[in-house]
C-alpha cells in the first residue's frame, strides 16, 4: 500500500507556510496523541503519519527534496543524513516534537508532576452606594486547603513521600513502539514522581481538605459592574504541597430604585409639578453620596430637560475625582382636580388661546393641518 502524500495528511496546501504547518501538525497531534486514545491503534498509527510527514515539511532540505522526488526522497538510503534516511531520527526528533508541542499541556517532561491548585470565582453583589465609597467585605468561600496533619505532603506523620520506582522520580515513562519512543504519564505515581506508602489518615494522602475560608475583600471606590478583583494565593491549595491557585471575585451592581450609571456619571429622572414648570422654581434631589441639592427649574421648563450637576456623580477608581449628576425632568399632568381646579384651568384656556403659550403643540397641530390640506388639494 503506497503512503498518503505528507501534505494531504497534514491537511494543508504544498505551498504552506511554517506558521501554518506547525498549527495545522499540532491540531493533529493534540487530536491523536496516544496518552488521549489508549488503547487505539488506528489513532496511534495516525499519529505516527502526521509526525513522519511534520519532520520532513519543517525542515527546508527535506522538504525541497520531498517535493522533487516524493517518498522515494527517503526510500534505499536516498538523502541520508545524520545516520538515518532523510534525516528522520524517530528517537530524539520524537522527543523534540514531543517537548516543543506538549510540553505546556502535559505538564512537562520532568519531574515534580504534582498540580497547582485551581483558581477559583466568586460573584459578590454590592450596591451602588458600595461602588461610590467602596467597602470591606467578608465572604465565606467552600475551597480546599493545604492539610495541617501532614503539612501537604499526603505522608502519615512521621514517614514521607518516596520516589517512585517505576519512572525513579520522573513523572513520566517511555515505550518503544517500532521507530517511535511514546512517553506517558507514570501510571504507579500519576506524574508526582513520589509515592506515598503511608498515607495521611486525615487528608487519605491527598495533602488537602475541604474547608470553608472567611475572607476579607477590599473594594476600592468607584468600581464598576464585572469588576475582577485577584486573590493571589486564595483558590484551591495545590495536590500534596504544590501552590494554591488564585481567587478571583466578581462584583455585579444591584439595580438602584433612583439612580442609573454610565461609567462615572449618574442620571436620576424626577417628576416636576405643571405649575413648578410653567411658573419656575425649585426642586431637592438626592445624591448618591447620601447628600441633598436644589435644582432651580426655570419657568416654561419641559418634559425631558436635562440639569447637570457637576462632580456630584461616582467616584473614578485610582483618583480623587468624580463623574457628573444628571437630573432629566419629568413634567406631570395634574389628577383628582376639585372643581374649582378644573373652572380655573378652563378659565386658564380661554385666556391662553391668543397668547401663544404652548408653542409646541400649537406648531405641530399647524404642520398637520398643512399636510391635511395638501392631501386635500392633490
Amino acid at each position: 500500500m503506497s503512503k498518503q502524500d505528507f501534505y494531504q495528511t497534514l491537511g494543508v496546501q504544498k505551498g504552506v507556510g511554517a506558521d501554518d504547518l506547525k498549527k495545522a501538525y499540532r491540531t493533529l497531534a493534540m487530536k491523536f496523541h496516544p496518552d488521549r486514545n489508549p488503547g487505539d491503534s488506528a489513532a496511534e498509527h495516525k499519529f505516527k503519519e502526521i509526525s513522519e510527514a511534520y519532520d520532513v515539511l519543517k525542515d527546508a532540505d527535506k522538504r525541497a527534496a520531498y517535493d522533487r522526488f516524493g517518498h522515494a526522497a527517503f526510500e534505499n538510503g536516498g538523502g541520508q543524513r545524520g545516520g538515518r534516511p532523510g534525516g528522520f531520527d524517530f528517537g530524539t526528533g520524537f522527543a523534540d516534537i514531543f517537548d516543543e508541542m506538549f510540553g505546556d499541556f502535559m505538564g512537562g517532561r520532568g519531574a515534580g508532576g504534582n498540580a497547582r491548585g485551581a483558581d477559583l470565582r466568586y460573584n459578590l453583589e454590592i450596591t451602588l452606594e458600595d461602588a461610590f465609597g467602596g467597602k470591606t467585605a467578608q465572604i465565606r468561600v467552600p475551597t480546599s486547603v493545604t492539610c495541617d496533619a501532614c503539612s501537604g505532603s499526603g505522608a502519615a506523620k512521621g514517614s514521607s513521600p518516596t520516589s517512585c520506582n517505576t519512572c525513579r522520580g520522573n513523572g513520566r515513562v517511555r515505550a518503544q513502539q517500532g521507530f517511535f519512543t511514546i512517553e506517558r504519564t507514570c501510571p504507579t505515581c500519576h506524574g508526582a514522581g513520589r509515592v506515598i506508602e503511608d498515607p495521611c489518615r486525615a487528608c487519605h494522602g491527598a495533602g488537602r481538605l475541604q474547608k470553608e475560608k472567611t475572607l476579607q475583600v477590599n473594594i476600592p471606590a468607584g468600581v464598576e459592574d464585572g469588576t475582577r478583583i485577584r486573590l493571589a494565593g486564595e483558590g484551591e491549595a495545590g495536590v500534596r504541597g504544590a501552590g494554591p491557585g488564585d481567587l478571583y471575585i466578581f462584583l455585579a451592581l444591584q439595580p438602584h430604585r433612583l439612580f442609573q450609571r454610565n461609567g462615572a456619571d449618574i442620571y436620576c429622572r424626577a417628576p416636576i409639578p405643571m405649575t413648578t414648570a410653567a411658573l419656575g422654581g425649585s426642586i431637592e434631589v438626592p445624591t448618591i453620596d447620601g447628600g441633598r441639592t436644589k435644582i432651580s427649574v426655570p419657568a416654561g421648563t419641559q418634559t425631558n430637560r436635562r440639569f447637570r450637576l457637576k462632580a456630584k456623580g461616582m467616584s473614578v477608581m485610582r483618583s480623587t475625582a468624580r463623574g457628573d449628576m444628571y437630573v432629566e425632568v419629568n413634567v406631570e399632568t395634574p389628577v383628582n382636580l376639585t372643581k374649582r381646579q378644573q373652572e380655573l384651568l378652563r378659565e386658564f384656556e380661554t385666556e391662553s388661546k391668543d397668547r401663544k403659550t404652548n408653542p409646541e403643540s400649537e406648531g405641530f397641530f399647524t404642520r398637520v393641518k398643512e399636510f391635511w390640506d395638501d392631501l386635500t388639494e392633490n
